[in-house]
């Protein structure tokens, strides 16, 4: 496939990516504390589906493996929000099957399968076992959060989750930099602004609320 369209796959996932933490940001910053908009998490599957693909033609175990589990958690998220039941059923029906359409794409695939992936050569192992420990830190963070978010029942994004982000993110634009992907150093440098803001933001004294 023409490298241009994979790109255009890659980016489109992070333009995606990119506008969640834009909104969350501006939100939380007019409440001035941080907050968990239902949009964050609605556009956080379709650029999930992207990012996926992405993973899948660039023959990339860590792009890959970073979206498998937030997958879930963004669903959890919409159902703790009460927005998963206001999705129109073509589009769960799409959320659900999508998964299942992953794994046989990786099974049964030709040159995109999960064999080639694993073995691509254009990845140095060392390398790719860094990237893959910077994507375990970096889905931690939507563990963490989705373990908060049980606790009290409503969906959340607390400190360790922006500190975590930081952490991971360091890791992965390191890799990024090793493969020369401008769709994850793109991605990571936009987000390392917003993680670090949202962290001070949790410490940040509240504005008092004006009674007038």
């Amino acid at each position: 496939m023409n490298n241009y369209i994979i790109y255009l796959v890659g980016f489109s996932a992070q333009l995606l990516f990119a506008s969640r933490l834009l909104i969350q940001w501006i939100k939380s910053e007019r409440a001035g504390k941080v907050l968990s908009p239902t949009l964050f998490w609605q556009l956080s599957l379709p650029a999930a589906f992207l990012m996926i693909t992405y993973g899948i033609l660039r023959k990339d175990l860590v792009i890959l493996s970073g979206q498998s589990l937030c997958y879930f958690i963004y669903i959890r998220n919409l159902q703790f929000k009460n927005a998963w039941h206001y999705l129109p059923v073509y589009f769960k029906v799409a959320i659900i099957a999508f998964p299942l359409m992953v794994l046989a794409w990786l099974l049964l695939g030709g040159t995109h399968n999960f064999l080639q992936i694993l073995t691509n050569r254009e990845i140095d192992k060392l390398m790719m076992g860094w990237g893959i420990i910077g994507q375990m830190v970096f889905t931690l963070r939507f563990v963490y959060q989705w373990y908060c978010s049980e606790k009290f029942k409503v969906s959340r994004l607390p400190v360790w989750f922006w500190f975590i982000s930081i952490f991971g993110s360091s890791i992965i634009l390191s890799y990024a930099a090793y493969r020369k992907d401008p769709v994850l150093l793109a991605g990571q440098f936009f987000g390392m602004v917003i993680y670090v803001r949202n962290a001070y933001l949790h410490f940040k004294p509240e504005r008092p609320v004006i009674h007038q």
